[in-house]
């Protein structure tokens, strides 16, 4: 396709080391479990390893030489998320361990600021265990009611369910971007204004979304949004919590201890100023310092340019799969990213997915953190191949190979 023609594959996949390995008999590495993470570019490996071996410092306690290079590197860091995801200030991004602590921070602070008994929190059918867990041991802690956006058999959320479950005992929203499993890419700018027009805030979690499409948080106008940095080419352990100024303001620390501090005596202790009063203790900033360097990387390359080879993939597959005969998709919106959930008739996916390791295949099997959804289908799980832009058709052609490789084993 035209918006591909400059698309230079060969380039990238050279960015990325890991990708050039052979496996088990010298089969050439088809990685296609890019949504459990993803793989790091030379530039993230170089900048990590050039900070643990040549400026490792504990970052804002020293005046010395190496504090003073990872004080501003972290911060830069901070600026550098603060521009990929257009937030206001700076002082809106606090670096966590992942999305899951990002999403446990606002469920503890939410919650001890503003919930009382009897309160509701809405998510949604197709949410990963971390956007629903918290929120229950949340509810169980300030006896709080959590409640739930079904999907159809496409994986498409009703809107006119989510509506109509809002209520004046309503206090959070939160629910996914693109969904882990399904693929369907959520309509959050309308669930958002739905939820603004009744007063509520609405937390999105970007895990799935923040690797593939361009994210404005100003033009989506949500109150919050989280993501992980390995799932965007960076290191693993480092994550974003975003927050509008105004609620940062006002929810108080998860953590306690040092950097999130202002005074600090026996009889009492006063906080930080944002973001610091987030990020208690010494934080994974060369972490942070890393997935900068990936943000930085795949914005030179272009998010509009990666979602448009993503989706021709992602199209390719859908057509190669559909002609294999004798497989279910699970997840059909209209709207999707490049993520395929699978069975291959009368064959269990352990027994496929040991096959496809074999050949060099590498997918994810099993539930995906996301049993809810695998209970809405009546089945134990699903075989994934969650595609990236250092993907190939002719790893999808592959993949295809194994399927009918599995299929002659078995029949």
């Amino acid at each position: 396709m035209d918006h591909t023609e400059k698309y230079d594959i060969e380039k990238i996949r050279a960015d990325f080391p890991v990708l050039e390995q052979k496996v088990y008999n010298n089969k050439p590495l088809i990685y296609l479990d890019n949504g459990a993470t993803t793989q790091k570019p030379l530039r993230v490996i170089r900048v990590v390893n050039r900070y643990h071996s040549e400026l490792n410092s504990s970052i804002h306690r020293g005046v010395h030489f190496l504090s003073d290079q990872a004080t501003n590197a972290y911060e830069k860091a901070r600026e550098t998320v603060r521009n990929f995801i257009n937030a206001e200030k700076k002082e809106e991004i606090i670096f966590t361990s992942g999305t899951t602590g990002s999403i446990n921070m606002l469920a503890f602070s939410f919650g001890e600021q503003f919930l009382e008994e009897g309160d509701e929190i809405i998510i949604s059918e197709m949410e990963h265990h971390a956007n629903i867990v918290p929120w229950q041991m949340l509810c169980e802690r300030k006896k709080t009611k959590l409640k739930v956006i079904p999907f159809d058999d496409n994986g498409v959320l009703d809107l006119e369910v989510y509506e109509n479950r809002i209520t004046d005992k309503t206090k959070l929203i939160s629910v996914t971007h693109i969904s882990n499993t399904l693929g369907t890419v959520n309509p959050v700018r309308e669930m958002i204004r739905i939820a603004h027009k009744n007063g509520i805030p609405v937390m999105i979690d970007a895990a799935q979304s923040i690797q593939h499409t361009e994210i404005d948080v100003q033009e989506l106008d949500c109150d919050f949004l989280v993501f992980s940095g390995h799932k965007v080419y960076g290191p693993t352990g480092i994550g974003v919590f975003y927050g509008k100024e105004k609620w940062l303001e006002l929810l108080p620390p998860y953590q306690g201890g040092g950097d999130m501090v202002d005074i600090v005596t026996f009889e009492k202790t006063t906080y930080n100023e944002l973001p610091f009063k987030f990020e208690a203790g010494t934080t994974n900033y060369i972490g942070a310092i890393g997935m900068a360097a990936a943000l930085e990387y795949i914005s030179e390359i272009g998010m509009k340019k990666i979602a448009a080879y993503e989706s021709d993939l992602l199209e390719y597959a859908l057509q190669k799969l559909d002609h294999s005969g004798g497989i279910t998709i699970y997840g059909l919106a209209p709207e999707k990213a490049s993520i395929l959930s699978f069975l291959i008739d009368g064959i269990h996916m352990l027994d496929a997915g040991m096959i496809f390791d074999k050949m060099g295949v590498a997918v994810r099997i099993g539930s995906h953190c996301a049993q809810p959804v695998m209970q809405h289908f009546n089945i134990d799980g699903t075989l994934r191949a969650s595609v990236s832009f250092y993907n190939t058709k002719q790893e999808i052609d592959y993949l295809c190979k194994a399927i009918q490789q599995v299929k002659t084993m078995f029949t």
